[in-house]
């Protein structure tokens, strides 16, 4: 009796040891965000977006309600809170070439993860990309005031704003 259930321990103690290595060689070699030096990346989907324009006749007010939508809707739960937050802040402030800055941000790259990185600093902001709109949007994703920022807002404020 005390033989087989220390056969038994033997050979499962054994197998366990023989897949970990297999196991835990997956994890490391597969990150989460996929950028392992040896990823080529080979199985990836390349959709082509149509290109970022510039809109340079659009109403101040048309754009600004334009980038709040866009800041609402975006491909990830993540941005959408943290973007329309920062709209929700910062947009009613925010000068003629910050507007440029925040609307080619939030819709040129293709690629929402990126900009997602960025605003947290996990990765470096390409210099297309940085200046006074990516600042702000770097501290304010710090959240120093430690605000619950669990859902998009919503939008009574701007029915308050318009009175």
């Amino acid at each position: 009796m005390i033989s087989s259930i220390f056969a038994k321990r033997l050979v499962t103690g054994m197998c366990q040891a023989a897949w970990r290595p297999a196991v835990t060689g997956l994890v490391p070699s597969r990150c989460y965000r996929g950028d392992t030096p040896d990823d080529t990346r080979g199985d990836l989907i390349e959709i082509p977006l149509p290109p970022w324009d510039e809109r340079p006749g659009e109403p101040i007010d048309i754009k600004k309600r334009r980038l709040l939508y866009e800041s609402r809707k975006r491909g990830m739960l993540e941005n959408c809170i943290l973007l329309s937050l920062f709209a929700k802040r910062y947009l009613n402030t925010m000068n003629e070439n910050q507007l440029l800055q925040y609307d080619r941000l939030i819709n040129e790259p293709s690629n929402d993860w990126d900009i997602y990185y960025w605003a947290t600093e996990a990765q470096p902001t390409p210099d297309v990309y940085q200046g006074e709109i990516m600042d702000m949007l770097k501290e304010f994703t710090k959240n120093r005031n430690q605000e619950q920022r669990l859902d998009a807002p919503n939008l009574e404020y701007l029915e308050k704003e318009s009175q």
